[in-house]
């Protein structure tokens, strides 16, 4: 299998809603600080990522506008002044929606497995992200994105786990 097949797969995503859980090592804790909600994806432009506990906290990217909302405060960010949140963001929205051009974009691509059990490794090519991630892996089956890997710069990482809708 290669890139434009995977991507053509992913392509036939008709989007919906899941939930995740996520484990963030951090270096100055014992302990992984775990998170989880929902996620909502509606190709090919708009993600949602709900955080119901440890506490609430809604994440929606609309095109390149990011609006991230805690209680009753909000905050509204063009990805362009932030390119290494995008390149966070974008890791997943881009896969979800099959869209190799932004994937190749934004990141140095590497591929591996089968259909039925793929890895697409990451790596950023943004100077400013570069300082932050050192890659992002994404491991699923078919046309589903089962895990995703934030590995930083500063040896912390993020593990999300999706499940299947």
């Amino acid at each position: 299998m290669d890139l434009p097949q995977l991507m053509q797969v992913l392509a036939q995503n008709k989007g919906g809603k899941t939930t995740f859980v996520e484990r963030k090592y951090v270096a100055m804790l014992d302990e992984p600080v775990e998170s989880s909600g929902e996620l909502r994806f509606d190709p090919p432009y708009r993600l949602e990522r709900r955080t119901l506990k440890p506490r609430t906290e809604t994440l929606v990217l609309e095109k390149e506008t990011l609006t991230l909302s805690q209680g009753k405060s909000s905050r509204t960010v063009s990805l362009t002044e932030y390119p290494e949140v995008g390149v966070l963001i974008e890791s997943i929205r881009a896969t979800l929606a099959g869209d190799q051009k932004t994937l190749e974009r934004y990141y140095q691509i590497s591929l591996s497995g089968t259909l039925t059990a793929w890895q697409l490794v990451l790596t950023p090519k943004n100077t400013q992200a570069i300082k932050l991630v050192k890659l992002i892996r994404l491991i699923g089956q078919k046309s589903l994105v089962s895990r995703v890997d934030v590995e930083l710069t500063d040896g912390d990482m993020s593990i999300m786990t999706i499940a299947k809708p």
